[in-house]
C-alpha cells in the first residue's frame, strides 16, 4: 500500500476520532433523558438563525441541592468560573467557599456570559447574551443551570445553547463547540469538587476571603441592586446590564 494511502487514511481516522471526541464533549455525562429535557431558557432562542448547537452535560454531586444551589448562585458572580482559571478567570484562583459579600441572585444581575434572566431559587437560573460577537459573527447564547434532587445526592444539569450569523457563522459555531467541551467539563468537575471538599472539611477554604470584590473573579458583576466586583470594565457586563434595561428585566435607577 503506497504512502499516500496510508496517509490519506490517518487523517481519515484522525478526523472521525476528532468528531467522536467533540460529540462526547457536547453531551458530557448527561443521559439521553436529560439531553431531552426541556430546560428553562429553551425557548429563548426560537424563530433565530438555524446556525444552532445545544449541548448538554451532567454531573453527581455527593450533597444534598441546598448544599449545592449556592455554589450555582455564586458562579460567575464574584466567585469565578470554577473551570480553568488561567484561561477564564485572568488566572485568579476561583472561589473554594461560599463567598460571604456576594448577595443573593437577582434578576438582572450581568457579566460576561450576559444577564440573569430567568431564576427559580434552589432549583435553576439562566444567563442570556444577545448580541455577542465571536470569529465576525453575532452570537446569542444561553446558558442554563437546573438542581435536582437525587436523594442523598444532586444532579446538575448544565445546559449552553447557542446560535450564530454572518458569513463565518458555521466557524464561530465549530469553534463554540471546541471550547465549551473542554470548558464546561472541568466547571462541571470544579463544582462538584468544591462542594464536596467543603462537605468534608466544613469551615475551611484553600482560598480565604481577604476583601478585594475581584479576588476571585477578573469579569466585572454588576448586580441588579447596583454594587458591582471584579474589576472594572472588563469584559462586558455593562453592555448586559442595558440590555437588561431595555428588556425591562431591571430599572436603570436600581
Amino acid at each position: 500500500m503506497s504512502t499516500s494511502i496510508w496517509i490519506a487514511g490517518l487523517l481519515v481516522l484522525g478526523f472521525l476520532g476528532g468528531l467522536a471526541l467533540l460529540l462526547w464533549g457536547t453531551r458530557w455525562g448527561s443521559t439521553a433523558a436529560e439531553r431531552a429535557r426541556r430546560m428553562p431558557g429553551d425557548d429563548y432562542l426560537e424563530g433565530g438563525p438555524r446556525t444552532r448547537a445545544v449541548m448538554t452535560r451532567a454531573i453527581s454531586i455527593e450533597a444534598l441541592p441546598e448544599r449545592v444551589w449556592p455554589w450555582i448562585s455564586q458562579l460567575g458572580r464574584g466567585a469565578g468560573w470554577y473551570s480553568v482559571d488561567w484561561l477564564d478567570n485572568g488566572r485568579r484562583v476561583s472561589a473554594w467557599h461560599v463567598v460571604s459579600w456576594i448577595p443573593e441572585p437577582r434578576l438582572g444581575d450581568a457579566t460576561a456570559v450576559g444577564y440573569l434572566r430567568h431564576l427559580d431559587p434552589g432549583r435553576s437560573l439562566v444567563w442570556w447574551l444577545n448580541g455577542g460577537r465571536f470569529l465576525g459573527s453575532s452570537v446569542r447564547l444561553v446558558t442554563s443551570f437546573e438542581v435536582l434532587d437525587e436523594g442523598k445526592c444532586t444532579r446538575l444539569i448544565s445546559r449552553m445553547s447557542a446560535d450564530t450569523a454572518g458569513l463565518g457563522a458555521h466557524v464561530a459555531l465549530l469553534a463554540f463547540f471546541v471550547i465549551d467541551s473542554i470548558m464546561a467539563s472541568r466547571q462541571l468537575i470544579g463544582i462538584r469538587n468544591r462542594v464536596e471538599h467543603v462537605a468534608r472539611n466544613p469551615g475551611s477554604s484553600k482560598t480565604p476571603e481577604n476583601g478585594d470584590r475581584d479576588q476571585y473573579q477578573l469579569y466585572e458583576i454588576l448586580y441588579a441592586g447596583g454594587e458591582r466586583a471584579g474589576v472594572a470594565g472588563r469584559e462586558s457586563g455593562a453592555k448586559w446590564r442595558q440590555a437588561a434595561i431595555r428588556d425591562g428585566v431591571v430599572h436603570d435607577a436600581e
